[in-house]
C-alpha cells in the first residue's frame, strides 16, 4: 500500500436484536469484546489513523476500544467521534467530516461488529482501490438464500450501478444474490462531496452510506467493486446465537491453528483457546481447558484438565496441573503449579520455581527452585531462591488499610502454619519453627520460634 491509509469503524448502533442493555459492540467473543477484535484487524494495516463512530454507551466503548492496544502508539492513532442520534450509517460518517478532513489518503470504512475479518481481506481492497484509481470500492459476496444485505445492482455491461437496501427493493431486486457486507475503500475528497449530498428519503427514513458510490458515479467518477469467495468472514453480529456460532468458527479455526502448528489438544470439542494465544511446539492440552486473552505457552508443556489460564506467560517445560486458575502470571521455565492452584495480580514463578495444591500467590515472585506446596497464601510477596514455605502460611500483608510487603531471602524455611505479618523480612538462611508469628524482621541465620517468634538460636552458631 504505497498511499496513506485512515480507517473509520462503524460502532455507535444499540444492537436491539442483542436484547441487552450492553453496547452491541460491547458483547464478547472469546474474552474480548467484539470492538476490541475489529481494532486489531484494523491496526494490521498500520493505519495512519483509526477513527471509531460511538453513541449508545460511548463511554464504555472508547474504554474497551483504548484496552485493545497493549502498544500506546497505536492506542495513540484512536480518535473517537459521536454520533449523538441514530440517524444511519450515512449519518455516522458525516459526523466523523471534521476528524477524517484532516486524514491523508485513503478511508477503510467498515462496522464494529465484524469480527470475524481479516486483515489481508482489507489489504486487498485497498490494493484493487489503489490499482483501479478509484473514487471508491467497496467488497461484495454471494449468497444464494440473501440476508437482509443491501443488494448489489449492475447494468446490462455488469457494471456497478448502485446499492439498493432490502427494504427498498422492488421484488425483483429481491432476488439478486449478490450482497453488499459494508466494506468500504474511499478518496476522502469524494467521499467528502458525495456525503453532502445524501438525504433520508427512504423506507428507514435514514442518511444511507449505501448511497455514496451511486452519487459519485453520477458525479463522472469511478466506482469499482471486489468480490469476495468466503461471505462468512464478512459476518456482522446481530444477536446472540449469531455471536455463539461465530464463536464456534473462530474456535474451531484457532484449534485447527495450533494443532497444525504442533499442540496436541486431546478433546478439541471440548477446549476453549482465544485466537489470540499462541502455543509452542509438543506442549499438550488436556480436556476442559480454557485458555484466554494475551497469553503465551512455551513448548513441550502440559496444561491439565479444568484449568482456567488469562493472559499468561508460560515458558518451556511447564506443568499445569488440574484445576488451576492463572491471570496475569508469568512462568519463567520448568515449573509446576497445582493442583488446585491459583495465581493472580503478576505472581511470577522463576525457573523450577513450584506452588502446589491450595496455594494461592497474589503479586508476589518466588524464586528459582522455591517451594511452596500446600494450602498457603502468599501476597505481595518477594522471595528468594530455595525457599521452602511450609504448609498454611500466610503472609499476613493487609493491616486494615494498606497492603505491606513480605521479604524472604535466599536459603529460607518457612515451618508450617507460620504468619508472617507485614511489613517484615526473613533474613536470608533462617527458619521460623512450626505456628510462628512473625511481626518483626528476623535477622540472617536465625531460628525463630514463637507468639510472637522470637531468635532463639544462631544456625551457623
Amino acid at each position: 500500500m504505497n498511499t496513506p491509509v485512515n480507517v473509520l469503524i462503524l460502532a455507535a448502533g444499540l444492537g436491539t436484536r442483542m436484547k441487552s442493555d450492553q453496547a452491541k459492540v460491547l458483547h464478547r467473543l472469546g474474552s474480548r469484546p467484539l470492538i476490541a477484535h475489529v481494532l486489531r484487524t484494523a491496526a494490521a494495516l498500520n493505519p495512519e489513523n483509526i477513527f471509531v463512530v460511538v453513541g449508545h454507551q460511548a463511554e464504555k466503548v472508547e474504554a474497551a476500544a483504548r484496552s485493545a492496544f497493549a502498544d500506546p502508539a497505536m492506542a495513540e492513532r484512536l480518535k473517537f467521534v459521536t454520533q449523538d442520534k441514530q440517524l444511519g450509517t450515512g449519518h455516522a460518517v458525516k459526523c466523523a467530516t471534521d476528524a477524517i478532513k484532516q486524514a491523508r489518503g485513503l478511508l477503510v470504512v467498515f462496522y464494529g461488529d465484524t469480527p470475524a475479518v481479516k486483515a489481508d481481506t482489507l489489504r486487498r481492497l485497498v490494493a484493487e482501490h489503489e490499482g483501479g484509481k478509484r473514487a471508491a470500492t467497496l467488497v461484495t459476496i454471494r449468497i444464494e438464500n440473501p440476508p437482509a444485505y443491501g443488494r448489489i445492482v449492475r447494468d446490462a455491461d455488469g457494471s456497478f450501478l448502485k446499492i439498493v437496501e432490502q427494504r427498498d427493493c422492488t421484488p425483483e431486486q429481491r432476488t439478486i444474490t449478490e450482497l453488499n457486507p459494508g466494506f468500504y475503500c474511499f478518496d476522502v475528497p469524494a467521499l467528502l462531496d458525495a456525503l453532502e449530498k445524501l438525504t433520508p428519503q427512504n423506507a428507514q427514513g435514514e442518511y444511507y452510506l449505501t448511497d455514496v458510490p451511486q452519487h459519485m458515479l453520477d458525479a463522472g467518477l469511478s466506482v469499482g467493486t471486489v468480490f469476495h469467495e468466503d461471505a462468512h468472514e464478512l459476518n456482522g453480529i446481530n444477536n446472540r446465537a449469531e455471536l455463539a456460532a461465530m464463536w464456534k468458527k473462530v474456535r474451531q479455526a484457532t484449534l485447527d491453528r495450533l494443532m497444525a502448528e504442533g499442540v496436541s489438544i486431546v478433546d478439541p470439542d471440548s477446549t476453549y483457546i482465544d485466537d489470540s494465544v499462541v502455543v509452542g511446539r509438543d506442549t499438550v492440552i488436556h480436556p476442559q481447558v480454557i485458555i484466554e486473552g494475551d497469553s503465551r505457552i512455551g513448548a513441550n508443556c502440559e496444561i491439565h484438565s479444568w484449568s482456567h489460564l488469562t493472559n499468561v506467560e508460560i515458558g518451556d517445560e511447564c506443568n499445569v496441573l488440574n484445576s488451576c486458575v492463572l491471570v496475569d502470571t508469568k512462568l519463567t521455565a520448568k515449573n509446576s503449579v497445582g493442583p488446585f492452584a491459583h495465581l493472580r495480580m503478576h505472581a511470577e514463578l522463576a525457573e523450577e520455581a513450584v506452588v502446589g495444591n491450595f496455594v494461592e500467590v497474589k503479586k508476589s515472585k518466588l524464586g528459582r527452585k522455591t517451594k511452596s506446596m500446600h494450602l498457603t497464601y502468599l501476597g505481595d510477596a518477594t522471595i528468594g531462591d530455595r525457599v521452602n514455605i511450609g504448609a498454611a502460611t500466610v503472609t499476613c500483608n493487609y493491616d486494615g488499610k494498606n497492603k505491606n510487603p513480605t521479604f524472604i531471602e535466599d536459603d529460607v524455611k518457612i515451618g508450617s502454619d507460620t504468619m508472617l505479618v507485614a511489613p517484615v523480612r526473613v533474613g536470608r538462611g533462617s527458619v521460623s519453627g512450626a505456628g510462628s508469628v512473625i511481626t518483626k524482621d528476623v535477622p540472617p541465620d536465625s531460628l525463630v520460634v514463637g507468639m510472637p517468634a522470637k531468635v532463639i538460636k544462631k544456625l551457623k552458631e
